[in-house]
């Protein structure tokens, strides 16, 4: 399992940064996966008196519900001696599919409190518990694909580990935890990058690349399970 988190976590980690990004962008302040940033949000919005309270309202226990959720079918799947990795990236391929569908049909949304607005940042939300799930349970040999505070303060120890630790074994040791939190950040970078210019070229169109790539990821898992 370490040879295929370390496979995916750079594309997961892509993902996260995009969507989070066209979320933000399309839902007018929406956190999709690093949801308790909408706690911060919210109280902007309740300042400025500014309307995406319902949706920033709604994230947390719908991400909440849909963590052990997945959690819960893991368990099952595992009960029954199948491989949820990559049934569960499954569920979120079509997750973020119905996201990305919703997101071109009916936005970007005027109003983020209209029902279409929070049905689809809620379908948004739900896709990337799954993923925040998977990588917790699923992908502990690589770092964590969304939450990337967690990643930076790593990052800036080992850092700063190397220019004091003299000792070639444990300096060793550093550079190979180092090495994919570097590409896990770099990936997340990109996504938000990407969003942005792809957003500004051809709006919500954009969500194609991290179906594309949630579809990759999928087809990868899939094929080192029946390996």
């Amino acid at each position: 399992m370490q040879d295929i988190s370390r496979q995916i976590a750079p594309a997961l980690s892509f993902n996260g940064g995009f969507v989070d990004t066209i979320g933000f962008i399309a839902l007018q302040g929406l956190f999709t996966a690093h949801v308790t940033g909408n706690f911060v949000t919210l109280g902007v919005s309740i300042v400025q008196g500014t309307s995406g309270i319902i949706g920033k309202l709604m994230a947390l226990p719908v991400f909440a519900l849909v963590v052990g959720l997945t959690h819960l079918a893991a368990c099952a799947l595992h009960r029954r001696n199948l491989a949820s990795l990559h049934i569960l990236l499954a569920a979120y391929v079509l997750l973020l599919s119905a996201f990305g569908g919703l997101a071109v049909w009916f936005g970007p949304f005027s109003d983020p409190d209209s029902a279409m607005a929070l049905t689809t940042g809620m379908v948004g939300v739900a896709a990337m518990a799954i993923q925040n799930t998977l990588s917790r349970q699923h992908l502990k040999a690589a770092p964590p694909t969304t939450l990337m505070t967690g990643n930076v303060t790593q990052l800036a120890i080992d850092i700063f580990t190397l220019l004091t630790e003299r000792d070639a074994p444990e300096r060793a040791r550093v550079r190979t935890r180092m090495a994919p939190i570097t590409v896990n950040l770099t990936g997340f970078t990109a996504g938000c990058l990407s969003a942005a210019l792809l957003y500004l070229a051809i709006g919500l169109w954009s969500l194609l690349v991290p179906i594309i790539a949630a579809m990759w990821v999928c087809l990868k898992s899939h094929r080192a399970a029946t390996a």
